[in-house]
């Protein structure tokens, strides 16, 4: 008896661990596609995957043969020492499509990693809901709103997402809900897939076009990276969550610091045109004052004006927030803005100190800014900024003008200002300030009195005199004082945790 219950395990076991058999398989490897448990294996440390559910399968009893671990594989691990649980969407079963099984694994994983502080991954690719169990007033009832949670996200632990191929459904809603979304080239996430749209709408659509790496990338920000493979993808997971605490209520991991960090900085301010309107790429100026090769930029497609991603000071996890003059000149349109406010919920949710430096002539106007609700974009930035309580430190290195002085860390917005003694503040472009006052052109006497009163008064040592920036920094000088700044402003009263004002925050918007 009790070796038949054993071979009877060990038929079940192999069953489930054959996802949806070797035919389906080998069509991805083909394709050159990991499949759900080689994802798993690819980003957890070697030989620390516990499966939970790998019994479970449809509740349908017409399906449980061919329903092996219910189409989603969920358990723990580790990455680089650190317990995580993941949930990885296996789509050679019923195409990962959602099922009150596999969602009962999906609800255990959320609430152990929140209850026990613990990041949670999703390895996305799935096909929706699944019909048979969601048809009906019944299966509605069933299947949907039973958990009022299901879609709340605190930010108690850092969530991950990959879109690894075909996501709609539940895949689609984790991606949105996570802090971190990375995307496969390929990959297509949405609400529902080509076909239901295409019945809906009478039209054939094109799976890219509803939702593929460049919509997502370059026009709805919702992918913070775009990889060209699933090895790639999951790679950049562990990457992230490198940066990340484990939980709301501890500080970010401190790094070794690599050798040769900072050996670039004499030779930073060569790094910006002698002329103040000529454009350059402030990454060359992220790079050279973080951690080497520590800048992981997000968003990097989107909102192209303002440069957002996560880097090493000293060790130092740091939030980067950067205006970057390489694109619209550094003028921030709504898509930074919505990029900007994004970093800084994160941010201040996980306890990691923002680093701000300032090139910007403002906010673009006009009628499609207004049209696109820039006023409440810009608000959105400032009140972000404002609820931030993890340090804030804001370096102006070339220009500041107008509300985005405020923005970008100036008026007491961040906890320490500094200016480079090459940069100029104030409300705009002298130019346009000196026709507005006079009313006249260059050449003007009247013009060219202003615009000369103008240019001086926009000098750094006006704005040092009456403290409203706290130091004047060389150049080089920098990344020290940014080094010091972070010891100085150490949230040593609650071992590095900010107050959360924003955990709350919609993921999207």
């Amino acid at each position: 008896m009790k070796d038949a219950q054993l071979c009877e395990y060990d038929a079940r076991k192999a069953h489930a661990l054959g996802m949806g058999g070797e035919a389906k398989l080998a069509a991805r490897r083909e394709k050159g596609l990991l499949d759900a448990r080689e994802r798993v294996a690819h980003l957890l440390d070697a030989g620390t995957f516990v499966e939970s559910g790998l019994f479970g399968t449809s509740i349908m009893a017409e399906e449980r043969g061919r329903t092996p671990a219910d189409g989603k594989i969920a358990g723990y691990g580790k990455i680089a020492g650190r317990e995580v649980a993941v949930i990885s969407n296996d789509f050679t079963v019923k195409g990962a499509s959602s099922s009150a099984v596999n969602g009962r694994k999906i609800g255990h994983m959320k609430r152990t990693a929140t209850a026990r502080g613990m990041p949670i991954v999703f390895l996305g690719e799935s096909s929706g809901a699944r019909m048979p169990d969601t048809m009906g007033a019944a299966g509605m009832g069933t299947m949907l709103g039973n958990d009022p949670t299901q879609y709340q996200r605190m930010r108690e632990t850092p969530w991950a997402s990959a879109v690894l191929g075909h996501c709609f459904g539940s895949s689609s809603w984790y991606a949105c809900l996570s802090d971190f979304n990375v995307m496969r080239k390929g990959a297509v996430f949405a609400v529902s897939s080509p076909l239901l749209v295409s019945k809906a709408v009478n039209e054939k659509i094109d799976p890219e076009e509803l939702g593929g790496w460049r919509l997502h990338a370059e026009t709805t920000g919702l992918a913070d990276l775009v990889v060209d493979t699933d090895q790639q993808a999951l790679d950049a997971v562990k990457t992230f969550l490198s940066y990340m605490p484990a939980h709301h209520r501890q500080a970010p991991p401190r790094a070794s610091v690599p050798e040769g960090s900072g050996a670039e900085m004499g030779g930073i301010l060569d790094l910006m045109p002698e002329k103040r309107t000529q454009v350059y790429d402030m990454r060359k100026i992220v790079r050279t004052i973080v951690d080497k090769d520590s800048f992981f930029e997000l968003k990097a497609r989107f909102g192209k004006a303002l440069l957002t991603g996560l880097a090493r000071i000293d060790g130092r996890t740091v939030a980067i927030i950067a205006n970057n003059p390489l694109h619209k000149g550094g003028a921030m349109d709504v898509d930074a803005c919505e990029k900007g406010t994004s970093l800084l919920v994160m941010a201040d949710s996980f306890n990691i100190p923002v680093v701000i430096l300032v090139d910007t002539p403002g906010f673009i106007i006009g009628k499609e800014a207004e049209q696109r609700r820039a006023p409440g974009k810009i608000m959105n930035f400032m009140n972000a900024l404002a609820l931030c309580t993890v340090p804030k430190l804001s370096v102006v290195v070339r220009k500041s003008y107008g509300q985005a002085y405020l923005n970008m860390g100036g008026g007491r917005n961040s906890d320490e200002m500094a200016v480079w003694p090459t940069a100029e503040i104030s409300f705009m472009e002298p130019a346009f300030a000196a026709s507005v006052v006079t009313g006249a052109e260059a050449g003007d006497p009247a013009y060219d009195a202003a615009l000369a009163k103008m240019q001086r008064e926009t000098s750094v040592w006006d704005i040092a005199s009456i403290y409203a920036a706290q130091a004047v920094v060389r150049p080089e000088e920098t990344r020290d004082w940014l080094a010091q700044m972070l010891e100085a402003h150490e949230l040593r009263l609650t071992n590095g945790v900010g107050q959360h004002l924003m955990r709350a925050w919609p993921t999207s918007f």
